[in-house]
């Protein structure tokens, strides 16, 4: 007798209780990304604050030191910093999460379990590697004398989870595309960098003018990183109306995401 397991055709349904089921298989698959990042390197996890680390370096030569970009007041170093280190968190998860779902081949073929649980492990993982950077920005904070407000410790937290979604959303629609199409592996790279250049890393919103900065709260990140900003460094005022679009926005990307991995979900075992 053959057992047909299948994931359920209603694309508004997500069973709470049997990705719960599976959390074993979440921890184990959290612990085994980070083992591999990390395996035989000198340092560990010291990795995850050299590459924000060495790019703050670089750009507050360029942009801070030649082209004189301003910061709202503050030292360019940890402007840039506490910037990057969002950027860093959205970009690496979205860009592990489009080859989830590739990448666990044998997984997915072999043995049945809730997909979703893939990316959602994949941006864990990159959590790791933001707490570790974080550490730098405290220290940097501790340098130039900056103290966090109440405000600023109790909207951080809100902020990480709003990266997190933002990552999964984007990435749940790039990585149920690239089991079909692997030309997203190609093109997603050069996306991004683009994109860093169209989010307020390297410069604030301020020098956009306000009749056009609802366009950046398009990509969620502008109205993450400018809040991260305001609240961890006390520059300016938080820009309400950029992050309601931020936050329309990061819920369009999760809705049509969601929907279409739930569309194609049943399909991965075969195309994969």
């Amino acid at each position: 007798m053959e057992t047909v397991i299948r994931p359920k055709n209603n694309l508004w349904d997500f069973d709470w209780k049997e990705v719960w089921s599976f959390r074993d298989l979440f921890y184990f698959l959290v612990w085994r990304d980070l083992k591999v990042k990390y395996k035989q390197t000198v340092v560990g996890a010291a990795w995850a604050i050299f590459q924000p680390l060495t790019t703050m370096v670089v750009f507050t030569v360029i942009f801070g030191g030649f082209a004189k970009i301003p910061s709202d007041g503050v030292p360019y170093p940890i402007f840039v910093y506490s910037g990057l280190l969002f950027w860093q968190f959205f970009s690496a998860s979205l860009n592990n999460i489009s080859s989830a779902f590739v990448g666990n081949e044998g997984l997915i073929t072999k043995i049945y379990f809730p997909r979703i649980i893939l990316p959602v492990a994949t941006v864990f993982t990159c959590f790791v590697d933001f707490v570790v950077a974080a550490v730098v920005l405290v220290g940097m904070m501790i340098y130039y004398g900056f103290r966090p407000s109440l405000s600023a410790l109790l909207l951080l937290p809100l902020l990480v989870v709003m990266t997190m979604v933002s990552s999964l959303g984007a990435g749940l629609l790039l990585a149920s595309l690239n089991v079909k199409y692997r030309d997203v592996r190609h093109v997603l790279p050069f996306f991004l960098q683009l994109l860093m250049f169209a989010t307020p890393v390297i410069y604030s919103t301020s020098i956009v003018s306000a009749k056009f900065r609802w366009i950046l709260g398009l990509n969620p990140m502008a109205g993450i990183i400018n809040t991260a900003r305001v609240s961890i460094l006390g520059t300016g005022n938080i820009d309400w109306g950029l992050n309601l679009v931020s936050v329309i926005a990061m819920s369009v990307y999760l809705v049509v995401g969601y929907l279409y991995f739930k569309k194609v979900e049943r399909y991965f075992a075969d195309v994969i």
